[in-house]
């Protein structure tokens, strides 16, 4: 398995609570040469470099031609229940007991969340259609399984519902980000700024301090207003721009702690970079004022 983390893309990679919360990491790898793609449930040990002798084996692992996306139910309606994306189907597989269904689709499944309110799975594909799926159901004839069916004018790269579960924010490959009334199936709001063409890129929500930030295919991260779609911030990639070097981000609120300040921590390449707010006060979110600094460079 180490053999296969090492020469296989991850496409998609996810938290999954099996035993306790987040104790285990849900992986879809895309296969290579003659190395078929494969979808693996691993415990987070695996992971620990100091702790090789403890580690355990695989929890879960099945063959596929490609896995685009994966998601973990935390709904106790579906427990131990994972769904893999895949080309133009979809399987939601129950962990502990290997039981799976197969939910066939018109496009390849390229996004996927769970609510957790619910045992509903929301769905992304290709074509730029989102619906969701009750996974309780047992009758998958023809496509009457979909529910809250609506499209983007192009595939879609990231789903993420707000902690309601009444608003869905969708990403897709013409750069668009949308936020959907999931009770009306209408647009009300559009993030405008976003720079994508063919690459899935992930969205990344603060609630807390409304805040919506992604990064371009241009290596540009761009920082909204989650409340009125405004563009608070853009921010250039302090390396040089390359397919291969978009930055990765992670906002958070306390960055060093409960006494610590909002900022950004962006990963490009080896390096490691960190946008913090320079401001008197740690509750004024005074974006503009970002000051970046590198905490690590070999």
């Amino acid at each position: 398995m180490l053999i296969c983390l090492l020469f296989s893309k991850v496409n998609s990679v996810c938290w999954a609570s099996l035993s306790h919360l987040d104790s285990h990491v849900l992986l879809c790898l895309m296969g290579v040469a003659e190395n078929l793609g494969c979808a693996s449930l691993l415990p987070a040990s695996f992971f620990n470099t100091s702790n090789i002798g403890d580690q355990c084996g695989i929890s879960w692992r099945f063959n596929i031609s490609t896995a685009w996306s994966c998601a973990w139910c935390h709904n106790p309606q579906a427990n131990n229940c994972f769904s893999t994306g895949l080309s133009r189907r979809i399987v939601v597989t129950n962990a502990v007991t290997g039981h799976h269904q197969t939910f066939n689709t018109n496009s390849d499944v390229l996004a996927q969340q769970f609510a957790t309110q619910s045992p509903v799975l929301y769905n992304g594909c290709r074509s730029g259609e989102i619906f969701s799926i009750d996974v309780r159901q047992s009758n998958h004839k023809g496509q009457k399984w979909k529910a809250g069916q609506f499209l983007h004018d192009s595939a879609i790269t990231s789903l993420n519902l707000l902690k309601s579960e009444q608003y869905l924010l969708a990403a897709d490959m013409l750069g668009q980000i949308k936020l959907w009334d999931l009770r009306q199936l209408k647009c009300v709001k559009e993030y405008s700024g976003h720079k994508n063409e063919h690459t899935i890129l992930p969205l990344h929500i603060n609630e807390e301090e409304g805040l919506l930030s992604a990064v371009g295919q241009d290596c540009y991260t761009r920082i909204w207003s989650l409340q009125d779609a405004h563009l608070l911030r853009t921010i250039p990639s302090p390396s040089p721009s390359s397919r291969d070097s978009i930055p990765n981000v992670v906002f958070s609120s306390q960055h060093g702690g409960v006494r610590g300040v909002p900022g950004l921590l962006m990963a490009v390449k080896q390096d490691l970079y960190y946008f913090s707010y320079k401001t008197d006060d740690p509750y004024c979110l005074d974006i503009k004022n970002m000051d970046c600094s590198t905490l690590r460079s070999d």
